[in-house]
């Protein structure tokens, strides 16, 4: 979905999302899925309400014209309904359909709020139950195989991206997002993350010596954006698909690409380094990482705790037993 699309939608939606942009500093990113999710919410319901002999693909309904009454006629029944909907027809799995439960609570919070309905049926809406797993990550060994894979005509660019993944924990989003004002004299960068919260970060050693490598093959001349630090062949700011596609590239050349890995897993593997081996507070990693809250944060000490059992198990005497001998009962 993108921006212009939002004119289609219902007018409560596009309030909604307007106070998201203007009140709530929602990013661009996040707007426009609480955009798609209620989309796909309001061309469902339209399709469930009308009759059977003229039921036509989703996309093909008109939502625009849907008004205030038409809302205050939805019930928790039917946000259950369409939840169920999203797992049997859409196939979304239990985290997308755990964001789409939030997309929709926010929605009619809102509305509730703003008197435009009187009674919120989202108020009791549950979320689909998620299973708690521990983050992937990729060891030292496996990092520092990461960055010796990194050559080409972009060298000093991937390595320098690559590098600010694996020591300070950035997401997409961030890292495409900066710019060259972003560096500052003190080495460190100012991160805008989520929710347009601004945070800083301080450079170590490898991260200042890839970045003042990068900086000296920066293209200057012809650029799209003058203020992007990462450049695409294009000359325009590097794209969140193009970062991804290097990653996976130099993860593959590496050898390590099995093991389902991604850029976030860079951003996982920042974090567990620095709290195994840097001996990082988990406090302190809270705020590098811009984590809201701290119980994210702590995912990673249950990582350090399952390596400490693994560690106990792989013992060569963890399976060694042996009962009394008879001769001593």
């Amino acid at each position: 979905m993108v921006r212009k699309d939002i004119a289609e939608l219902p007018e409560a939606v596009q309030n909604f999302l307007s106070y998201q942009t203007a009140v709530k500093n929602k990013s661009e990113l996040t707007v426009l899925e609480y955009a798609s999710d209620l989309r796909t919410l309001f061309r469902w319901l339209m399709y469930e309400k009308n009759g059977s002999a003229d039921k036509k693909p989703l996309n093909e309904y008109d939502i625009s014209q849907i008004d205030n009454d038409f809302i205050k006629s939805i019930t928790l029944s039917d946000l259950y309904a369409f939840l169920a909907f999203c797992q049997c027809e859409l196939n979304n799995n239990a985290k997308t359909r755990a964001r789409k439960s939030s997309t929709i609570r926010s929605f009619f919070k809102f509305l509730k709020a703003h008197a435009i309905i009187d009674e919120n049926p989202a108020e009791h809406l549950d979320s689909p139950s998620l299973k708690k797993t521990l983050p992937k990550y990729l060891t030292l060994d496996e990092s520092i195989d990461l960055l010796d894979a990194i050559d080409g005509e972009f060298f000093e660019r991937d390595y320098c991206i690559i590098t600010l993944f694996l020591n300070c924990g950035l997401r997409l989003s961030e890292l495409v997002g900066l710019n060259l004002r972003s560096i500052r004299g003190d080495g460190s960068v100012k991160i805008l993350g989520k929710g347009n919260k601004e945070r800083i970060v301080y450079l170590n050693d490898a991260c200042i010596d890839a970045l003042n490598k990068y900086l000296k093959i920066r293209p200057a001349e012809g650029l799209h954006d003058r203020e992007a630090l990462f450049i695409s062949r294009q000359k325009n700011r590097i794209s969140r698909r193009t970062v991804q596609y290097i990653v996976k590239k130099f993860l593959e050349k590496s050898g390590i690409d099995d093991k389902g890995y991604s850029v976030h897993k860079l951003r996982h593997t920042s974090a567990t380094l620095m709290y195994q081996h840097g001996n990082v507070d988990v406090m302190l990693l809270k705020e590098l990482l811009g984590h809201e809250s701290l119980a994210t944060t702590q995912i990673y000490t249950h990582v350090a705790n399952e390596q400490i059992k693994s560690a106990i198990k792989a013992n060569p005497l963890a399976e060694v037993k042996k009962n009394k001998p008879k001769s001593e009962e």
